[in-house]
C-alpha cells in the first residue's frame, strides 16, 4: 500500500482496512461473461423439460416452429444446463420431436447459478416480447419476400396479419377477409381451416399398401408397345400416372412413422397436409378432394367388375 492509499485521518484507518478487506473477498458475479459458446449435438430424448416452465406452446405454434426448421434448418440451438435440463428452447425441442429428429444442436450453460438458470428461463421468453416492429420496414420486407415467392406462412404471421401489413385483401388469390369482416364467398378457402394432426394409430404400412397402380401399369405397358414417336410415349406415360389410386388413410399412417426427410417430401408432394395455407396456395386441398373422389370411384368400379 502506498502513502497515497492511506486515509486522510489516522482515526479512519480501521474502517478503511475493513472496506478494503470487503473488496478483496466479495465474490465476482457468475453472469457477466459469455459462458459456454460451443455447440454440441445432444439426443432429443435425453433433453429434460423444465417442470416449472411457465411459457406455453400450442400445437399450432409447434407446427410453425417445425415448418421453420424444415425450411431454414435448426438455426437456433437449445440452451441446456450440465444435466441436460432445458433452459431455453422448449418449443424447438417439441418441434424436433414432431419432426422425429434424433439429435438437436445445444449450447450448455454451466456458468449460471441455480437461481440465475431459473430466472433466465423467464427472461429469455419475456424480454423478447418487449420488442416491437417498424411496420413500414416490415411491410416492405414482406412485400419483397412475397415477390420472391417465399412462403410467408413460415414467418409466424396469420393470413389476416399479412393482409393488413401488405395492404391486401387477397394473397395469391386466397380469400383473406377484410377488416370490415366480410365473409368469403362459397367455395373460397380461408385461413380458418385447420390442418389435420397426424398421430400413429398402428403399425407402419408397407409401400405396396399406399397405392394401387394396376391400371397405370397396364396403360404404360400398352403405351410402351404402341408404334408411336418416343416423345409422345414419354408424354402419355407421364399422363398415365393419373390412374394411380392413393390410399390416403395408409399414407397418413406411413407418414407418422417416416423420417423427417421423407415427411418433408411427402408434404411437398401434396400427399400430406401440415401447412394449410401453403396447401391452399399450391392447390393441394382441392387436389386431395379430387383424388379422394377419384379413389372412391375407382374402388366402386373395381367392386362392380368383381361382382
Amino acid at each position: 500500500m502506498t502513502d497515497d492509499d492511506l486515509p486522510a485521518k489516522r482515526g479512519d484507518l480501521k474502517r478503511y482496512e475493513q472496506a478494503m478487506a470487503g473488496k478483496r473477498t466479495k465474490p465476482k458475479p457468475k453472469g457477466g461473461g459469455l459462458g459456454a459458446t460451443s455447440v454440441e449435438h445432444v439426443a432429443t430424448a435425453d433433453l429434460i423439460p423444465y417442470a416449472r416452465n411457465a411459457r406455453t406452446h400450442s400445437d399450432e405454434q409447434v407446427a410453425q416452429i417445425a415448418g421453420s426448421i424444415q425450411e431454414f434448418g435448426f438455426c437456433n440451438p437449445v440452451l441446456i444446463d450440465g444435466q441436460n435440463s432445458i433452459i431455453a428452447g422448449h418449443g424447438r425441442v417439441l418441434a424436433a420431436g414432431r419432426l422425429k429428429l434424433e439429435q438437436v444442436p445445444c449450447i450448455r450453460l454451466t456458468h449460471l447459478s441455480d437461481a440465475q438458470r431459473r430466472a433466465y428461463v423467464i427472461a429469455d421468453n419475456r424480454i423478447a416480447l418487449n420488442s416491437g416492429w417498424d411496420e413500414e420496414l416490415l411491410a416492405n420486407e414482406l412485400s419483397d419476400l412475397h415477390a420472391d415467392e417465399l412462403d410467408l406462412g413460415l414467418l409466424g404471421f396469420d393470413a389476416d396479419e399479412l393482409a393488413k401489413l401488405l395492404g391486401l385483401e387477397e394473397l395469391d388469390g386466397e380469400a383473406i377477409g377484410s377488416e370490415g369482416g366480410n365473409e368469403p364467398e362459397a367455395g373460397q378457402y380461408t385461413n380458418k381451416i385447420e390442418a389435420p394432426i397426424y398421430e400413429p394409430k398402428g403399425e407402419k404400412p408397407p409401400i405396396a399398401d399406399l397405392f394401387d397402380n394396376a391400371k397405370t401399369s397396364g396403360l404404360c405397358d400398352e403405351i410402351r408397345k404402341a408404334d408411336i414417336p418416343d416423345d409422345v410415349k414419354q408424354f402419355l406415360t407421364i399422363a398415365a400416372q393419373r390412374h394411380t389410386v392413393f390410399n390416403f388413410r395408409n399414407i397418413a399412417e406411413f407418414y407418422c412413422h417416416a423420417t423427417a426427410e421423407v415427411q418433408h417430401l411427402m408434404e411437398r408432394s401434396g400427399l400430406i397436409i401440415i401447412d394449410m395455407d401453403k396447401a391452399i396456395q399450391n392447390g393441394f386441398v382441392h387436389l386431395s378432394e379430387r383424388l379422394g373422389a377419384i379413389a372412391d370411384i375407382e374402388l366402386s368400379e373395381r367392386e362392380n367388375e368383381d361382382a
